[in-house]
Order: structure tokens, then C-alpha cells, then sequence
């Protein structure tokens, strides 16, 4: 029945499609610049700097990119952060197929860009609950991450192939095209005005409000907690050029290993809607999706066999889409809507943040003891983590799940 009611609004599906496609450009881009960088310069250490870049630019200016999700009109918020990566996404597109591309053009694009979602992902995850009924919403959560899992899936395969065609300056057209879409669909998309009772403020008051509501919601900063464990301790992403390299696949085999995890995410993406809209022990489930992502992501970094790779990348997408949709669909329906911009901004710190973090921190110690060490290394962290939260009682074990929750405010 959600699903149906999902299918037939109007406003929603437009805003799912122009999402999809903007992020199939997106995640072509982020698998193209990795590959770029490491071509140009060789080193892991170094393709770590494009996650570096992101993280700089998620922890200066989420807050700020809350803030104002929550006093602007979201769907103009949405445009012109769509637009400025527009236009940042032509200019590497010009270098890069001129051949004048040099590995700090392509860090610095990622920092505007990185800096323009900043304002973009609040607002996005803000827009879907004044989108759809919040009997609806945890099947709307439920179908956006797979949809990223779609982009991710497509989105690096092409970039492999555009590579291969004509180097990264194919993809970064691409992604401009992609953003320029999502601000026509938006144009279109109808979106109820955001109400507050209170009058208006400071920034700095908006932003201190949402943190003291993060802060008294322990259900929430524990999950932020549990998700930098993983993301930035299993960041297996900035090692895959130096894996793809030691397989010997090329770009083209490069954007099939990029892509794999995201199919494994599709495939499970039943079992994970029944899950997160059934369960009554959500937390326990979610722990155990976080220790086998870490076990596989081990056993991911000890194979050299093409097929193994792909079955236990396959199986990272898996567990990987399982705890994010728990984590994401939790978050949402802790808060108001009033308040979401701040706190899908606090959340996206550790949600984005710790992966751009992670791969400074993987691709550091890559450089200095090899991909596969420290893989095995960072992935045991989320092992040992979700086993100390299974073995006594906690606000992330304890958490019942969304069937539990009752209709009406938040929980």
C-alpha cells in the first residue's frame, strides 16, 4: 500500500528521478577523480586528498548548510547548490580535456563541489517528509538508498568507460549535464512551505538549537558514532585504483569494481525494506550489518582473485545498504521538521564526513604499509565495536525500529 501511494505522487517521483540522475553524475565524478589523481601523481597518499577535500569542506560548512535549510525556501537552496557544482563540474571538464588537468585541480574541484552539497544534502533529506506522509516515509527512505545505490552502480561504470574513451574530462561533462537536469526537474517539483513558530533569529542561535536537540536525542549521536567508526575505518573506496591496478583490469575493470558494491546494495534491497519497516530489534540488526561489513571488508582486501573480489565487494554493498538505511530512516524520524535541515547538517558530518575522512586516513596508511594492511587493519574497528554494543545493554542495541514507533511526533 505505501508503495502504491509512493508511485501515484506526482512531486515525489519527480524529485526521486532528478535526484538518480544527478548522482549518477556524481558518483561518476567521484570514481573519476579518484582514478585522476592517482594517475597523475601515483600515489595512495595522495588520492587520499580528494577525501580530504570533502571532509574540510562537510565540517566547516554543515552547520552553516543546516541552518539555512531550515530558514530558506529548500527546493531554490536546492537549485543554486546544483547550479554552483554545474558550473565547477564544466570548468574540470575543460582542463581535463584540454590535458592541462593537474592533481590540485582536481582536489580543489572537489572542495567547491564538496562545499556546494553541503548546502544540497540537507535539503534533500529535508524535502522528502514535506514530500510524502510520514506513514510513507520509511518506504520513501527506503527507496532513495537504494536509488543512490543505483547511481553508484551505473555512475562509476560509466566513468570507467568514458575514461577508457577519453580520459575523466568525458565524465565531468556528464556530471554537468546531470546537474543541470535535477534544477529543471526541481523547477517542477510542487513544495509545501516550511512553517516556524518562532520568529527569526541568528545563525548562530539556529545552529546552537540543533545541536542541543541532537544532544538530547542519545538514539542519534550514537548512530553518528557508529557510522564514523565504519566509514572512516572501512574505507575500502580510495584503495580500489590500487587494487584494480594490482588485478591489471584497467579503467573499464576499475569502474566494474567501483560499481559492484552498489549492485550488491540492489540486490538486497528487498530484504532491507522488509526489515526496516517490520523489525521490532533494529538496533541488533543493525550492529550485526556493521560486523559483517567488517569481516567482508577484511576478507575484501586478503583476495587477489578477480572473482572473489567482485563476490565479497558484492556482499560490502549488502551489509553496507542495510546499516545506512537503519541509520538514515532512525535519524529522520527522531526529528521535526522544523529542525531537520540542522540535523540532517550535524548527521551528514559523520554520514559524508567519515567517509571523505576515511579516505585520508586509509590512504595514509596505504601509503605507508600497503592497501591491504590497512584495509584489514581500519575494517577490524567497526568489528570490534559492534561486538562490544551487542554484548550490553545501549541506546543502539535497544532501539526497536520504526514498526515500533508510535504514529504522531517523534519517538
Amino acid at each position: 500500500m505505501h508503495w502504491a501511494r509512493l508511485l501515484h505522487n506526482r512531486d515525489f517521483l519527480l524529485f526521486w528521478s532528478g535526484v538518480v540522475l544527478s548522482q549518477i553524475g556524481t558518483r561518476a565524478t567521484v570514481a573519476a577523480s579518484l582514478w585522476q589523481v592517482y594517475e597523475l601523481t601515483g600515489s595512495i597518499a595522495a588520492t587520499g586528498l580528494v577525501g580530504g577535500a570533502q571532509a574540510v569542506a562537510l565540517v566547516v560548512l554543515s552547520p552553516l548548510g543546516g541552518v539555512l535549510a531550515d530558514r530558506w525556501d529548500r527546493r531554490r537552496l536546492l537549485q543554486a547548490s546544483q547550479a554552483v557544482a554545474m558550473v565547477v563540474a564544466l570548468a574540470m571538464a575543460a582542463v581535463s580535456l584540454t590535458g592541462a588537468a593537474q592533481a590540485w585541480h582536481v582536489v580543489a574541484g572537489v572542495l567547491v563541489t564538496t562545499a556546494a552539497a553541503t548546502f544540497d544534502q540537507p535539503c534533500r533529506q529535508a524535502l522528502v517528509p514535506a514530500l510524502v506522509p510520514r506513514d510513507v516515509l520509511p518506504a520513501a527512505i527506503a527507496l532513495l538508498n537504494p536509488s543512490r545505490e543505483v547511481a553508484v552502480l551505473v555512475g562509476p561504470a560509466i566513468g570507467g568507460l568514458l575514461i577508457a574513451v577519453d580520459g575523466p574530462g568525458l565524465v565531468y561533462l556528464l556530471d554537468g549535464i546531470s546537474y543541470a537536469a535535477l534544477v529543471a526537474v526541481l523547477a517542477a517539483v510542487r513544495v509545501p512551505p516550511l512553517h516556524r513558530e518562532d520568529g527569526p533569529r541568528s545563525i548562530r542561535a539556529d545552529m546552537a538549537e540543533g545541536i542541543r536537540y541532537v544532544r538530547r536525542r542519545p538514539i542519534i549521536w550514537s548512530l553518528c558514532g557508529l557510522d564514523l567508526l565504519l566509514t572512516v575505518f572501512g574505507a575500502y573506496r580510495v584503495l580500489l585504483p590500487a587494487f584494480a591496478d594490482r588485478l591489471d583490469i584497467g579503467p573499464a575493470g576499475y569502474g566494474l569494481l567501483s560499481a559492484t558494491p552498489s549492485l550488491g546494495a540492489l540486490l538486497a534491497t528487498y530484504g532491507i525494506v522488509r526489515l526496516v519497516s517490520r523489525s521490532r530489534r533494529l538496533g541488533r540488526a543493525l550492529l550485526a550489518a556493521t560486523i559483517a561489513y567488517g569481516v567482508v571488508a577484511i576478507a575484501f582486501a586478503q583476495v587477489s582473485l578477480l572473482a572473489a573480489v567482485l563476490l565479497f565487494a558484492l556482499l560490502l554493498g549488502s551489509f553496507d545498504a542495510a546499516a545506512t538505511t537503519i541509520r538514515h530512516a532512525a535519524v529522520q524520524l527522531e526529528t521535526p521538521d522544523e529542525l531537520r535541515g540542522r540535523v540532517q547538517s550535524l548527521y551528514q558530518i559523520t554520514s559524508r564526513g567519515g567517509p571523505a575522512l576515511g579516505d585520508v586516513v586509509i590512504g595514509v596508511a596505504a601509503g605507508l604499509a600497503g592497501p591491504v594492511a590497512a584495509l584489514t587493519a581500519g575494517a577490524a574497528v567497526p568489528v570490534l565495536a559492534g561486538i562490544a554494543l551487542l554484548l550490553r545493554p545501549n541506546t543502539v542495541r535497544d532501539y526497536a525500529g520504526i514498526a515500533a514507533q508510535p504514529k504522531g511526533t517523534p519517538a
